[in-house]
């Protein structure tokens, strides 16, 4: 790094909106799993992006397809066909077993889409106040629609009135599901991530999935399964959901297709595929040549690169070394659990922990705390085993720490 980097002092802008709770570290640079603020300082990356960052920074067959990209179109608008968008949308559904693809920007968008589609499917029926099932602690995005989806009050807070048409079950519960919907025949899809994120990595278990498939089958819902920040290999299988052996009708996609681009999806099954027609949706930079590019080619290097066999190895050394790390505090409960799936990894702690992100700041370590007590590890799909023990030798120290001081 030049010796004359310029130097980062403020923790805040005073022209930005003040909308993030940020860390007062300003990035310049990446390389692999690594990056660099502006003074220097190089920190080990297992956040990601938030688990944007398939490919890390800086890729050696990422970035020159980019700049071939930027030089030729970047943005066109759908009044014209993309032809990566049939490129992308094929191998989205070679990979899924479902048929259809809208493309979009982000999560919050693709899953905008995603209420969109269940509404107008249950009034194709003759339903004429459609309702969705959606869950406890879920996370779907910060529009008025997607919040009102989501199951966090801390969220929702200052923003009513919601919008209405949802029904709140815990996850992980058939019985509660079938009691909130039995003799309620306005309800026409149920709509979870696979994992929750946001709300403290908290997976769906197989059987629960496969439950709740056989439901929608018997009455005739939509099965939406968000899978924004589950998918897209982060699991070890493409999609998190494919653990249980089914296919959902809708499926939300977004932050890992593009490796940092903004790109998101819906992949709709047959069901759900023909909803839409010219006019029912729409997006302005969904879908251009720049993102799809993009997304072509993260799953292109995805699959020369193991990548999907890389996440579910790193992710079961790394989750097996930090149960070893933490195994004092495992056994007397100070950290309650440590779940999740391939490089999607959460360490619930048995008290609030927001502390941790500036701390692991300090040793050089990128992570997320969530759910208030929950540190949230998702890093690029490409690490190492080797950064995988670097990240717990960093992290555990901090974590056996913290538990120890008094509230």
């Amino acid at each position: 790094m030049n010796a004359a980097a310029p130097q980062f002092i403020e923790a805040a802008s005073p022209h930005v909106m003040n909308t993030y709770g940020r860390v007062p570290i300003a990035l310049s640079h990446g390389q692999g799993c690594r990056v660099w603020d502006v003074n220097g300082k190089c920190y080990l990356d297992a956040l990601g992006g938030i688990a944007v960052n398939t490919l890390g920074h800086n890729h050696p067959k990422l970035v020159p397809a980019l700049q071939d990209q930027i030089a030729k179109l970047i943005h066109t608008s759908n009044y014209y066909h993309v032809p990566n968008q049939e490129v992308l949308a094929k191998k989205l559904v070679e990979l899924s077993g479902l048929t259809n693809v809208f493309f979009c920007s982000t999560g919050l968008e693709a899953n905008e889409a995603a209420l969109k589609l269940a509404r107008k499917f249950g009034h194709d029926k003759g339903i004429e106040r459609p309702e969705i099932v959606v869950y406890e602690k879920a996370f779907h995005g910060r529009s008025i629609a997607t919040l009102s989806a989501t199951g966090n009050p801390k969220v929702q807070a200052g923003f009513g009135p919601l919008v209405e048409g949802f029904v709140r079950v815990p996850i992980n519960n058939i019985d509660a599901l079938k009691q909130a919907t039995d003799g309620n025949p306005n309800v026409v899809a149920v709509f979870f991530e696979a994992i929750q994120g946001e709300g403290g990595v908290n997976p769906m278990h197989m059987d629960y999935l496969r439950e709740v498939r056989q439901l929608c089958d018997e009455r005739d819902w939509l099965l939406m399964i968000d899978e924004v920040q589950c998918g897209m290999g982060r699991t070890g299988k493409w999609f998190a959901h494919q653990w249980a052996g089914i296919k959902p009708d809708v499926m939300p996609l977004a932050k890992g297709l593009g490796s940092g681009v903004p790109v998101g999806a819906v992949v709709a099954g047959p069901k759900a595929a023909g909803i839409f027609g010219p006019g029912n949706h729409g997006t302005t930079f969904g879908g251009n040549p720049l993102s799809m590019r993009a997304g072509v080619e993260t799953i292109r290097i995805m699959e020369e690169d193991g990548l999907l066999a890389n996440a579910a190895t790193v992710g079961a050394h790394l989750v097996a070394n930090l149960r070893r790390a933490l195994e004092v505090e495992l056994a007397n409960g100070q950290v309650r659990e440590i779940r999740g799936q391939g490089l999607m990894i959460g360490i619930d702690l048995a008290k609030p922990c927001a502390a941790l992100v500036q701390r692991a700041a300090d040793v050089g370590l990128l992570i997320s705390v969530t759910a208030d007590s929950v540190v949230r590890l998702v890093p690029p799909l490409i690490l190492t085993k080797a950064e995988a023990d670097e990240i717990v030798a960093l992290l555990c120290p901090l974590i056996s720490t913290l538990l120890k001081e008094t509230a």
